[in-house]
């Protein structure tokens, strides 16, 4: 599939959010069985949380949760990605399952939590036929980056693991889902929002190799999500 997708206009952010929270809702009604979906941090995807939480009537007992990335915080930093959706969305649901990152221990080694979670509950490489998530919900970056892959750091050319420490780049270490865990995915929904990353949007969409994003080779449908200013329109 092309990275390029679709791509969906809306009027600005509140409505981004209140589609991207309805896309998400039907993907989960429509499903038979286990729901994997993959969440990122962010300021952008915190309006479809909300909106997401007060969906009650969703199967959400059917519903798996997983991180994209986090930063090398404690669970209760203000910094912390899985702080911001729990305190969005799982404060309000009852998931099936909440397979958080937590990194712990010492920081030349954080992503064993993270690893131990998809191996134990995905099984081990090579990949199952069917992709390792039903949805992921990714934001960009004006510099590029989606999830922690960071523009210039040793993790873009990591395709051997599913999940890998990003040490530097950023003022934090972080913990990402590499490209073959990103790109197993039957739906990547981007969500884009601001002026500040029409330029960079448009060049991801073309696969401009120069930007994480733009590198990515998904197995599965891809739709951008994106408000007028994002979009140019």
């Amino acid at each position: 599939m092309s990275i390029a997708g679709r791509i969906e206009i809306v009027k600005d952010l509140e409505t981004l959010s209140v589609q991207a929270a309805e896309l998400i809702a039907d993907h989960i009604r429509e499903s038979s069985g286990p729901y994997r979906l993959a969440l990122s941090g962010g300021n952008t995807p915190r309006g479809c949380y909300r909106y997401l939480a007060h969906l009650h009537q969703l199967p959400w007992d059917q519903v798996e949760i997983f991180q994209c990335d986090e930063r090398f915080v404690p669970p209760d930093n203000p910094d912390s990605n899985y702080h911001m959706i729990r305190d969005t969305l799982l404060k309000s649901i009852a998931p099936r399952g909440v397979f958080a990152c937590r990194p712990t221990g010492r920081l030349g080694r954080p992503r064993a939590p993270m690893k131990r979670c998809c191996v134990s509950n995905m099984g081990q490489a090579p990949w199952p036929p069917p992709p390792l998530f039903d949805l992921q919900l990714l934001g960009l970056g004006e510099d590029g980056h989606t999830a922690s892959l960071i523009p210039g750091q040793p993790v873009l050319d990591n395709r051997a693991d599913w999940v890998a420490a990003v040490p530097q780049g950023r003022d934090e270490v972080r913990l990402t889902l590499t490209y073959p865990a990103l790109e197993s995915s039957r739906l990547i929904l981007f969500l884009v929002s601001g002026a500040a990353k029409r330029d960079v949007m448009a060049r991801a969409r073309a696969g401009d190799q120069t930007l994480p994003a733009g590198r990515l080779r998904p197995q599965g449908e891809v739709i951008w999500l994106a408000d007028r200013a994002a979009a140019g329109a």
